[in-house]
Formats: C-alpha cells, sequence, structure tokens
C-alpha cells in the first residue's frame, strides 16, 4: 500500500477557505475509484509552523498513485483550486 500525505499552506487562510478548500479535498472520495482511504483535516492549533490543511489517501500500488494524479476530477478539479489558494504545498509518499 502506499501513503500519499499532502499539507497545504493557504495565502489567505480565512476559516471560509480553509474549510472549503477541505471539502473539496473530501469530495474525491466516490469520485475516484482507485482511492482507498481518504481523509482531509482543519489544522487546530495554528501556529506559525503550522500548514492549514492536510490531506491522507492510501492507494493499492504505486501505479494506482500515479493514475490518481491524472485522473480527471484530481487533475481538473482539484489540483487548480488548492494551486490557486495555496501559498506552499508539501508532499509525503511511503510504502505502508
Amino acid at each position: 500500500m502506499i501513503t500519499h500525505i499532502v499539507f497545504f499552506k493557504l495565502a489567505d487562510p480565512t476559516r471560509e477557505n480553509v474549510e472549503e478548500t477541505a471539502l473539496l479535498l473530501r469530495s474525491m472520495e466516490g469520485e475516484i475509484p482507485l482511492l482507498r482511504h481518504l481523509e482531509a483535516g482543519v489544522d487546530v492549533i495554528r501556529s506559525a509552523r503550522s500548514y492549514d490543511v492536510a490531506l491522507v489517501t492510501k492507494f493499492d500500488s504505486l501505479e494506482d498513485l500515479q493514475a490518481y494524479q491524472v485522473h480527471p476530477y484530481h487533475a481538473d478539479t482539484v489540483v487548480p483550486h488548492v494551486r490557486s489558494v495555496s501559498e506552499s504545498i508539501v508532499t509525503v509518499d511511503y510504502e505502508s
């Protein structure tokens, strides 16, 4: 299994923007069959080093993760939004 974790630091981290982004990330569940697990959460600490939103997804294989990257819902709906609202995005992918 492959775990894919992404952190988003929003350029304008208002409660509305943070919640909208988390909601959009959660909307991938049911839209992308390759996803074995999805959770998106909003940071509750809000320290200077915190990111605003976290995404944790799991896939059966590295090939499934790669197919997810180009899936139309992810590539055409989710990615344009998160890129437009984020000042920084970091990710870690590992075998789990």
